[in-house]
């Protein structure tokens, strides 16, 4: 799936001036990221699995 065909999303506590902040989008197989910097024609993405996904966002909390 291409990066520009994805819904992505940021974090509410996200301000709008950029910064560092992740967008991910969400499909049932994988968990997509990039920097939210890159327009959504350029700069790297990569995905991970859901349940690396939860893994990672559990370490946060």
């Amino acid at each position: 799936m291409s990066a520009d065909a994805l819904k992505w999303f940021k974090s509410s506590y996200s301000g709008d001036e950029g910064g560092q902040c992740l967008e991910v989008a969400l499909i049932p197989t994988a968990v997509h990221i990039r920097d939210s910097k890159h327009t959504p024609d350029s700069g790297p993405t990569f995905h991970i699995t859901p349940a690396a996904w939860a893994a990672f966002t559990t370490a946060l909390a």
